[in-house]
């Protein structure tokens, strides 16, 4: 973070976004805080928690897309979760300590991923040894074939590999050969382990206490192996994998990942404004209200148990978004109101931003299209009168018929492009789409109904 100034962050965020300055400045600035809390002194830093924020707008503007962006800009465990998902304490469902476990366990993956880098070039040393032993013609291998027996024979020693010392020279052949990568698509029959999957399920209220169950087993029971015919190349992935875990200290993970989880976490609820009281859905109002009782704690601060050990809510950067079109802000309670202070609307878009999101986008809709479309040799263009067309299109569908904001432009764009990709590669090397084609493609089909299928 120290090399990413609140400017930075929003250059970064345009790249993808277009548009809702107002929604990138406001992340920016939680961001950067993040760092400036973490260069204050220890008895102050405790002083200093996150400024949380509630995103309003209706769906498709680029909500969830700014604090995905965002955690992976400075890669911190995110988790993203809709507050409906959620049920209050006593009903079915998830409650909403689960969503700290998650956030938990994606820490242990950023966490193991880094340290699998660290392990790597030894890990692949080790696996190419591995290699050479399963390689080799005629190895006699000796062990137990049942892991239950560690339970009834004390006796390891016996269980030693045999290796003839005849037969070095001709191991040290095979080595120089994988390592020169001359026996990549060789076939090797390997041992792959796998962890014990119990077939149980606790139909029980409580998340902790089925993953709690499900370790105990795990950890009791021994790992299953099976044996797997592949090429080389790919073996040595597979053996690359089980070498790193062995070397990688998984209590330095935990540590490390729990540190991570507790001040570089980012948890984006969606559809905050569906658990008030008042917007008018199916489910009883004592259960939204409920979830929000329940998310309270978790928002202000609180210690929940996760299997890896108690994780502090504190210091965890909370992005709450909702349309609110049916609901007000202020028909959330006032308790949980109070701990999202910032406030960012976030408008529908324009015309202008429609041709934007289609062109500028270092992921933009035309240049998917075309990358697409560039694997079966035919180049695809588009004119200036075309995006025109699209845009505005996608501007009177959305007045017509539900605002789904950039979403939209899926939808034109599979229809608009219907024919060109179901012929490809048996059509023209060469395709422009221009005005009229568009106008001629989407004549009829601009109702809400003729593109409901393309809808999800």
């Amino acid at each position: 973070m120290e090399f990413f100034t609140p400017k930075d962050i929003v250059s970064e965020l345009n790249k993808y976004i277009i548009g809702q300055d107002n929604a990138k400045k406001a992340v920016a600035i939680a961001l950067r805080n993040r760092y400036r809390r973490s260069r204050l002194s220890s008895t102050m830093m405790q002083e200093v928690t996150p400024k949380n924020i509630l995103m309003v707008g209706p769906t498709g503007v680029g909500k969830t897309e700014i604090a995905r962006r965002l955690a992976n800009l400075i890669r911190a465990p995110f988790l993203k979760v809709e507050a409906t998902k959620f049920t209050e304490v006593g009903y079915v469902g998830r409650d909403v300590e689960s969503m700290i476990r998650d956030l938990t366990e994606d820490s242990i993956r950023i966490v193991k991923k880094s340290k699998y880098k660290n392990v790597e070039t030894q890990a692949a040393e080790m696996a190419d040894e591995v290699l050479a032993d399963y390689l080799m013609p005629g190895k006699k291998k000796t062990g137990i074939k049942n892991p239950m027996e560690l339970l009834f024979n004390s006796d390891h020693e016996s269980h030693e590999e045999i290796e003839d010392p005849a037969q070095a020279d001709r191991r040290q052949e095979i080595f120089a050969k994988l390592k020169n990568g001359e026996l990549e698509n060789a076939i090797v029959e390997i041992d792959v382990e796998e962890a014990y999957n119990p077939m149980v399920q606790m139909f029980s209220g409580s998340d902790e206490l089925n993953i709690n169950f499900q370790d105990m087993f795990s950890s009791i029971m021994p790992k299953k192996v099976n044996k797997r015919k592949v090429p080389v190349k790919k073996a040595r992935e597979i053996i690359m994998q089980q070498e790193a875990q062995k070397l990688i200290d998984m209590d330095e993970v935990i540590n490390e990942a729990i540190e991570k989880t507790e001040n570089e976490g980012i948890i984006f609820i969606d559809e905050i404004d569906k658990i008030t009281g008042n917007y008018g859905g199916e489910s009883p109002d004592v259960s939204r209200e409920g979830v929000q009782r329940d998310l309270l704690p978790i928002v202000e601060g609180t210690t929940v148990m996760t299997k890896y050990g108690p994780v502090k809510t504190d210091f965890i950067l909370f992005i709450g978004a909702g349309a609110f079109d049916i609901a007000n802000i202020t028909d959330l309670i006032p308790e949980l109101q109070g701990r999202f202070p910032i406030h960012v609307k976030l408008g529908s878009l324009n015309e202008n931003e429609f041709k934007r999101i289609l062109m500028e986008p270092q992921n933009a809709l035309l240049k998917q299209y075309k990358e697409l479309l560039k694997t079966e040799n035919i180049d695809l263009q588009f004119s200036e009168d075309a995006v025109d067309e699209i845009a505005r299109t996608a501007v009177d569908m959305n007045l017509e018929s539900e605002d789904i904001g950039a979403r939209r432009l899926h939808t034109i764009m599979e229809k608009l492009l219907e024919d060109i990709l179901y012929e490809a590669p048996d059509c023209e090397s060469k395709i422009l789409i221009d005005g009229n084609y568009v106008k001629d493609k989407l004549k009829g089909s601009v109702k809400h109904y003729d593109i409901q299928k393309y809808i999800i």
